[in-house]
């Protein structure tokens, strides 16, 4: 009983996180996350990173829904060379790096020059309303948590990609 509830939820947080990443409204209906998790990273399902990312990210949530108003838990993997310019979110970022190398910034654009980089076990943490960039040069998994919903809000509306996405 208690794998087929933990099966469920693994099942519901891969739905919502296509659906973000497919920019349909997030299922709120589905199932609490009460119970524990246990996920070896050979047990990820990966799925395209929402919208609000370039394109290029990969998202698997861990646990909650990132996109509602409770704790979350997703991991994401970038390809070399990524780069998310800078923005800021309405809650705390908390990044931790497991795999490759992550340059976190802060500032009102990204700058490689002023980039730290983070390795694995590497921690990051941006609090709300604070302007900040991240950029990969290797192929790149972090695990980001805090408290939904999250929210990218571009510094530079230019930068945002889902105003390319639109202009397409």
């Amino acid at each position: 009983m208690r794998l087929l509830r933990i099966g469920l939820v693994a099942l519901s947080a891969i739905v919502l996180a296509v659906r973000a990443g497919s920019g349909a409204p997030a299922d709120t209906t589905a199932p609490a996350n009460d119970g524990h998790v246990m996920q070896a990273l050979a047990e990820a399902k990966w799925g395209p990173a929402p919208p609000f990312l370039p394109p290029g990210a990969e998202i698997a949530v861990l646990a909650g829904n990132p996109m509602a108003s409770e704790p979350y838990s997703v991991r994401l993997k970038f390809p070399a060379g990524y780069a998310i310019p800078s923005h800021w979110h309405p809650t705390d970022e908390n990044v931790t790096v497991i795999s490759g190398e992550v340059y976190m910034g802060m500032g009102d654009k990204l700058d490689k020059s002023a980039g730290h980089p983070l390795g694995v076990g590497g921690f990051f943490r941006a609090p709300a309303h604070v302007n900040h960039f991240a950029y990969t040069k290797v192929a790149t998994t972090i695990v980001l948590h805090g408290i939904g919903p999250v929210e990218f809000n571009y510094v530079n509306a230019a930068d945002d990609p889902r105003n390319a996405r639109a202009a397409k």
